[in-house]
């Protein structure tokens, strides 16, 4: 049990995060489970309710055995690093309000674990896909409404939920697009003729009538589209393919970003068109493009 005034201070914290920080609905859900999961740990380890009292006298040793705890229920590395992050997060900022010793706490090392690197699609992979997705609705504008989804996702960049969340007012597209990604960051996104041509195909022949207010992408019965349906579609296009199952929507973002490194992209404009709060980020591509300019060098070098 949570006493009252930490139940009060938690909900604080969050409209803090919501208010100041930028934080997307989703991350201040995920927040707020992190830190509620913490707070359930302490009370069962220490058999009484959380109050702003005993959770400043948290110690080394409850802190390692919540992430003990943590681990023996299978949360991987990377999880129980995101929830350290949110409990971190959180504490900083109650014991600058509270005024207490936060460093047992926030002095806990966060696991290690191997961040994944992305896995783009080679460019011709991407142009098969776009053509392979057409090929797979029995509806000419569900199959144009299809390949107008990934053409943006991969000629723009966009995020799925980017391109599922434009509305009849962003029609007919202009050359460049004003979009809000996570946190309300919002970017300058070029829009390549491709694109263009396949909103407007797509609009030709949709059944709905493109209304400012509304979806511009409406699933078979008129609502908004489920992003659940582009990906089962690059799902059945990718085993034609015989592509690896890291061939999903997100992979076309990174895709779009490599394939422009790999053409002389400079790695600071990518950011800004990815709207990548950190260049660390986006640096992951740099890791990307140089595994494979190493394959070409060992491949076509010429050896003593």
């Amino acid at each position: 049990m949570i006493s009252p005034a930490l139940t009060h201070a938690l909900a604080k914290w969050l409209d803090h995060c919501r208010a100041l920080g930028g934080a997307s609905d989703n991350t201040i859900k995920a927040y707020q489970s992190d830190v509620i999961g913490f707070l359930a740990f302490m009370t069962l380890h220490h058999g009484d309710a959380q109050g702003l009292g005993p959770l400043s006298k948290i110690t080394v040793s409850d802190m390692r055995s919540w992430m003990a705890s943590e681990r023996a229920r299978d949360v991987g590395a990377r999880s129980l690093a995101r929830s350290l992050s949110a409990v971190k997060t959180f504490y900083r900022w109650l014991s600058d309000r509270e005024g207490f010793e936060a460093t047992a706490v926030l002095s806990t090392r966060s696991p290690k674990f191997t961040r994944k690197l992305p896995r783009p699609l080679a460019v011709d992979a991407a142009t098969a896909m776009i053509e392979t997705v057409e090929l797979q609705a029995r509806d000419g504008w569900v199959a144009a409404r299809d390949v107008a989804v990934v053409t943006l996702l991969y000629g723009c960049g966009l995020r799925i939920s980017e391109a599922l969340g434009l509305t009849g007012a962003d029609v007919p597209l202009p050359p460049v697009m004003r979009i809000t990604g996570k946190g309300g960051k919002e970017r300058i996104v070029p829009v390549i003729d491709a694109a263009r041509d396949a909103v407007d195909a797509y609009l030709k022949l949709s059944p709905h009538p493109v209304e400012p207010n509304s979806p511009l992408f409406r699933g078979t019965r008129g609502g908004a589209l489920n992003p659940r349906m582009i990906q089962k579609v690059m799902e059945k296009s990718r085993l034609q393919l015989g592509l690896p199952a890291t061939a999903t929507p997100h992979a076309l973002r990174h895709s779009f970003a490599t394939h422009l490194l790999t053409a002389g992209g400079d790695l600071r404009a990518i950011q800004e068109l990815l709207g990548h709060a950190s260049l660390s980020t986006t640096q992951a591509y740099t890791a990307v493009d140089t595994a494979h300019l190493m394959e070409v060098y060992n491949r076509t070098h010429p050896k003593a």
